[in-house]
């Protein structure tokens, strides 16, 4: 096995009184594929800072192998200082590195590099990160939430681009497919501590649930003994003469065990003010279009959303995902075409740019919408407080300015103002930013047992398929499409994700039957990220298989075994016939697939 690239130990890391980091551990080895998980606040960014030398710990080891080079994306890219995008992401460049990179990434990722950094939106500062940091081709990437603020052709785009990539990474999301996709390995960072897996993202909340489980059973045998010593020390014969030092020292240290221990972190709690049932239908639209200038964002769509649907709304940043949901909620007219409204509509929104926090509020007026110090929910007064509480805020965070608040915690805020407002629609336009993966689980949850209409914006590809019933989609210039399910179920009727949005000159100069432009240059034919990875380890898997065949075998040639043990003679020999059926279908997919390798490899040697 290689020396690691870089080995942090007994990592320790405190901000004021508050201990953060109180022992954990990282380890990178070349071409490890590492996810880096924990509740929002538990140090994972921390953690990722310190590995990338950014930041120092309060105590700890911390070595890189001489030589190994490093890049780190932050979460909120800062291009100040730069006239264009392209200095911005040259200057992330290295002495000996290729220019070129840049260039060619910029315009995978929808950038020509003339813009002014001033003037980007957050989706197009983080692509103009992404180049710098991947521009350079480091041996460890350190990715911070890399798909915030992307759109799903970006994010699907970012995938393929880092699956070919041979460098390790160290990965924080908060989506779950694009975990599930790149890791293999999961570093759990809980209560201070580190604890990993060496299997991707897609086992993680099963061992998750088994080490809670475990520590639930040591807890409670823990309290049995410490009943049992306790009863030893009141009753015990000999403990009525004289008590045993030693067991006394040993009970403390017991007691002193199970008060200390936390348990899991805390878990928000969500609860969505009721308003009374809106009538049947919720909205209906007729042949509605909208345009600015000569853009169409919608031409020609209807639709008709009952009570009780869950609608996802997806397309690329631009399409004009919130223009379609303000015209369906009555809040922007159509230029043509009806929208009729249902009655008894009360609308619950939480708005994408967190627009309604006030920079200079505190957290307790930003819950409270400015004054006071109670908030209504579902007919109940509640202290400040306690609704802080639910969402996870500590009391003394209450006189918190908003402006220093994560990014986190500003959706956490978000989330507690749009749940206490009474409706029977919720609108929810990009409610997964910066949520951490258990607060996600239990929005998810309810919106399923929400009683009313939920209308959701969403790149999250495993929440949409999670929460939603219906998908409306961008098929491009204007043209909208309905299709049943989640955007998985969307993808299967469609044969194909979510596109980039072309633009109105690229339109112009496409051939009339040009196949709708993606946001990875499609000169070349390319094997998608699961063939690929199914090419390199299939040998692997039909070399184990071919192990364990050879060891049923070697038993079954056991001329004894029939008559002395039938039952396992038949059990094996069942088992033989399907090992070798395995073997065949593996064996027969590999060659599929290398066949296909040579076929693509050829093709774009001749181009």
């Amino acid at each position: 096995m290689a020396p690691p690239l870089l080995t942090l130990q007994d990592i320790h890391l405190s901000f004021g009184v508050t201990a953060l980091l109180e022992g954990a551990e990282l380890m990178i080895a070349p071409g490890d594929r590492v996810c880096l998980v924990g509740r929002n606040g538990s140090g994972k960014s921390s953690l990722m800072k310190i590995a990338a030398g950014l930041i120092e710990a309060d105590r700890g080891e911390r070595f890189i192998h001489p030589g190994a080079t490093v890049r780190y994306l932050p979460q909120e890219p800062d291009l100040s200082g730069f006239e264009t995008v392209r200095a911005y992401a040259e200057a992330g460049l290295a002495p000996g590195d290729d220019p070129w990179r840049v260039g060619v990434l910029l315009e995978a990722l929808g950038l020509t590099g003339d813009e002014n950094p001033a003037t980007l939106s957050g989706g197009e500062a983080r692509r103009a990160a992404l180049a710098r940091t991947l521009a350079p081709d480091p041996d460890i990437l350190f990715l911070d939430e890399p798909t915030n603020h992307l759109d799903l052709p970006a994010i699907e785009w970012l995938e393929e681009e880092l699956s070919g990539r041979k460098g390790a990474m160290v990965l924080i999301s908060h989506d779950r497919r694009f975990l599930e996709r790149l890791s293999r390995a999961t570093v759990w960072l809980d209560r201070g501590i580190s604890r990993r897996l060496e299997k991707g993202f897609a086992h993680f909340e099963d061992w998750r649930d088994e080490v809670f489980a475990a520590e639930e059973m040591e807890q409670h045998k823990l309290a049995r003994q410490i009943a049992r010593e306790e009863d030893w020390m009141r009753y015990g014969v000999t403990a009525r003469r004289k008590r045993n030092m030693r067991r006394v020292g040993e009970l403390k240290a017991m007691k002193s065990r199970l008060r200390s221990h936390g348990g899991p972190q805390g878990l928000a709690t969500l609860e969505a003010s009721e308003a009374e049932k809106s009538g049947k239908l919720v909205c209906e639209a007729k042949s509605i279009s909208k345009s600015y200038g000569d853009a169409k964002i919608v031409d020609d769509f209807s639709v008709r959303i009952m009570r009780g649907e869950r609608v996802g709304f997806v397309g690329p940043n631009g399409a004009g995902k919130t223009t379609l949901l303000n015209m369906l909620m009555g809040n922007l007219a159509p230029d043509s075409g009806s929208v009729r409204l249902g009655e008894g509509l009360e609308i619950a929104q939480l708005d994408q740019k967190r627009a309604m926090l006030k920079p200079e509020w505190t957290l307790a007026q930003a819950l409270t919408g400015g004054g006071g110090d109670h908030v209504e929910v579902n007919g109940r007064t509640r202290h400040v407080a306690a609704w802080m509480k639910d969402f996870l805020f500590r009391p003394e965070q209450a006189g918190t300015p908003v402006h220093v608040l994560s990014g986190g915690e500003r959706a956490r805020v978000m989330l507690a103002r749009a749940l206490a407002l009474p409706g029977n629609v919720m609108v929810l336009d990009e409610p997964t930013n910066d949520l951490d993966l258990e607060t996600l689980d239990l929005l998810q949850d309810l919106i399923a047992d929400y009683p009313g209409t939920v209308l959701l914006v969403s790149h999250d590809r495993d929440f949409l398929d999670r929460t939603v019933t219906r998908t409306i989609a961008f098929e491009g210039e204007g043209r909208w499409q309905v299709y049943a399910g989640g955007y998985s179920d969307m993808v299967a009727q469609r044969g194909s994700g979510v596109r980039a949005k072309t633009s109105d000159r690229a339109r112009k100069d496409e051939p009339k039957d040009a196949a709708p432009s993606s946001l990875a240059p499609a000169s070349k034919r390319k094997m998608s990220f699961k063939d690929k990875h199914a090419l390199e380890t299939l040998p692997g898997e039909i070399d184990a298989l071919g192990t364990k065949i050879a060891r049923i075998e070697s038993e079954l040639s056991d001329p004894g075994l029939f008559s002395q043990k039938p039952d396992r003679f038949a059990e094996l020999s069942a088992r033989l016939e399907k090992l070798t059926e395995e073997r065949a279908a593996k064996e027969d997919r590999w060659l599929e697939l290398e066949a296909l390798r040579e076929e693509i490899e050829a093709e774009n040697a001749a181009r």
